[in-house]
């Protein structure tokens, strides 16, 4: 009982930063019902961003996540212009195959670049005893970011001018734009807030995981497998979700091989689809 309420604290905790990074991808096919191909890669550039604002500018980790959310938000907004805009209107097949060729591109520089060794930060935040449940600081610190910054997203949503803008062009765009909400920069907005949640998730999962440039294929798997659980363009629900993996995640090994924690999870991510197509939460 004692490992099984300490796998289970482990993987919660895990799962706030697994929901966060799925709140980046739902976000952005809420508002503009694309599925972003590039996010896997997004994560990675996160993990690889804190690695160079903390280890060779020597920056604070935590307060090198600012920077990281702030390069993922630029990057996201390019992205938006470069790739997404132009097929926003066209078949949904045109929007996967842009962002696909932007995931390509960020792994064929990444490669080259970084190449596949792993990397890791030399970090710890110690750890707290409660009872026979030992919680690792970093991953304490990280499950708390990723609360805060899903609560700020909800604000920014529901009580700022911008945010409101976003969940009008969301819900009917023409008419968004009819009542004067400048569609263009709000779906750019949008993109580079979700590509900014990504690659803060990334930032936090570099402080407890060792990481390369491929590493955010698997995120960006527990991504889909999360936005399904909870609904596709859900951010609530996202959360919930990655609270679901990762309960899973901390609970199976208990039981069973760990290879089997992805079989099991991609088996419940069909059940999900055959039973409850929406989601736990719904669609948007």
């Amino acid at each position: 009982m004692d490992q099984l309420l300490a796998s289970l604290a482990d993987g919660l905790l895990l799962g706030f930063v697994y929901g966060l990074a799925a709140m980046g991808l739902t976000l952005i096919f809420g508002v503009m019902d694309v599925i972003n191909l590039g996010h896997g890669p997004i994560i990675a550039l996160g993990m690889f961003s804190l690695l160079f604002f903390s280890g060779g500018l020597g920056l604070y980790p935590y307060a090198a996540l600012i920077a990281v959310a702030l390069l993922g938000l630029l990057f996201g907004v390019v992205m938006y212009f470069v790739a997404v805009h132009r097929v926003l209107d066209a078949p949904h097949l045109s929007s996967l195959l842009a962002t696909f060729s932007v995931n390509m591109m960020i792994i064929g520089v990444g490669t080259a670049v970084f190449t596949t060794s792993p990397r890791n930060l030399e970090f710890s935040s110690g750890v707290i005893q409660l009872g026979p449940v030992t919680l690792l600081g970093t991953r304490l610190i990280a499950a708390l970011i990723a609360i805060l910054v899903a609560a700020g997203l909800y604000l920014f949503l529901y009580r700022t001018q911008p945010g409101k803008a976003i969940r009008a062009v969301a819900n009917n765009r023409a008419a968004a734009e009819l009542m004067g909400i400048p569609s263009t920069q709000t779906l750019a907005l949008s993109f580079g807030i979700g590509t900014m949640l990504a690659a803060l998730s990334g930032g936090l999962i570099a402080t407890f995981f060792s990481f390369n440039i491929l590493s955010g294929a698997t995120y960006e798997l527990k991504s889909f497998v999360i936005v399904v659980l909870g609904g596709l363009g859900n951010p609530t629900g996202a959360l919930l979700g990655g609270l679901i993996l990762g309960a899973m995640e901390g609970i199976i090994p208990v039981f069973m091989p760990v290879s089997w924690v992805p079989v099991i999870e991609f088996v419940l991510f069909v059940l999900i689809l055959l039973v409850r197509p929406t989601g736990l939460m719904g669609g948007r």
